[in-house]
């Protein structure tokens, strides 16, 4: 949990509720002007005049969405963020704000919770939001993590899952796939230090893939991108579960079909090599993967001419009539119907 095995303990009880969060906290400052009132109070006060304001929540347990036999604490405390932050890119919005709640057992000392909050005050700086409150309290088994990411936009920039229509281009940023490899990487050198524990795993060939893990990145440059090239999308949805998912929840929303092509997914090529190595199909790994944080949208065809050649993004789909439904079209033109098939929190493990 800590890299200094030697390194002296504080228990957390010797500071109580309020001091730690005072502890924690109080390298903190506040850069919005729409931060009228942060830190210290019942509830943060936010301003924002005409301006829309955006608000998403996630949760995050030990054992479910992190294993911190191999998440270091500062790179969970920078990605409780990231996952936040992506939710409020999604809807072309620009995030302000953050509250962070936590609940630990007494196995974390306050130098943990400190390299957790390394982590977060890393990305409120990188980001530009102000950290504005939480909550502390404690577990009973291991680590709970509870952000939330608060932003602004403009009633006419704010993008919804519900606005595709047919004939629309589908988009996607960046490369899929990644943290998910990283991911099985990292669960197998875990199994092979159960057994070893003195082998030291060499990372350096995997290091895209487990940096994609375990310090992603919202994709703030992508909203950026558009705004420039003046396009905006007719509906957006991040890649939190997988590229299968998230297509069918705008299609859902939107009440149109779509159809995906196999041929045009992005792939890292440190991905595709990871995947023979692991004899996992890499479509399968794209389509249900989850974790990318990438951002799926659509833009009506005659904004093709100003996303053309962008390395940041590829055009891997069209949308259609809601009666001729989702579906992947295969390397060989197969139409095989899409399912939903990435990550379920609350599905039965084995």
């Amino acid at each position: 949990m800590l890299e200094d095995k030697d390194q002296e303990s504080t228990p957390l009880q010797q500071l109580g509720e309020f001091g730690l969060i005072d502890h924690l906290t109080k390298g903190f400052s506040t850069t919005q002007k729409s931060t009228q009132k942060g830190i210290g109070d019942d509830a943060a006060v936010l301003h924002f005049g005409d301006r829309k304001t955006i608000v998403s929540t996630d949760l995050l347990i030990e054992g479910v969405h992190f294993d911190l036999s191999y998440m270091p604490l500062k790179h969970l405390g920078y990605k409780s963020v990231m996952v936040n932050l992506s939710d409020i890119y999604a809807m072309n919005a620009h995030p302000t704000q953050i509250t962070v709640s936590l609940a630990v057992s007494n196995r974390f000392p306050l130098e943990a919770l400190e390299e957790f909050y390394a982590g977060v005050a890393l990305a409120c700086k990188i980001y530009g939001i102000d950290l504005v409150g939480g909550d502390m309290t404690s577990s009973q088994k291991g680590m709970i993590v509870s952000v939330t990411a608060i932003g602004c936009a403009e009633d006419k920039d704010i993008v919804y899952r519900s606005g595709a229509k047919p004939n629309d281009l589908l988009v996607v940023s960046g490369d899929l796939g990644a943290a998910y490899m990283g991911l099985q990487v990292l669960e197998r050198e875990k199994e092979v230090f159960k057994v070893n524990p003195n082998s030291q795993p060499d990372l350096s060939p995997y290091t895209y893939i487990v940096e994609r893990q375990l310090k992603p990145e919202a994709r703030k440059d992508i909203v950026a991108l558009l705004k420039k090239l003046g396009v905006i999308p007719t509906s957006m949805i991040d890649i939190s579960d997988g590229l299968s998912s998230e297509i069918l929840h705008l299609c859902k929303k939107s009440e149109v079909g779509c159809n995906l092509y196999e041929d045009k997914i992005p792939l890292d090529p440190t991905v595709i090599s990871a995947c023979e190595e692991f004899k996992i199909d890499s479509t399968l790994v794209a389509l249900s993967g989850g974790e990318d944080y990438e951002l799926l949208f659509a833009i009506d065809q005659k904004e093709f001419p100003k996303i053309k050649g962008n390395p940041n993004l590829t055009v891997v789909g069209h949308m259609t009539d809601k009666n001729e439904g989702a579906h992947l079209i295969s390397r060989n033109n197969s139409k095989i119907p899409l399912t939903a098939q990435g990550w379920n929190s609350f599905s039965e493990k084995e």
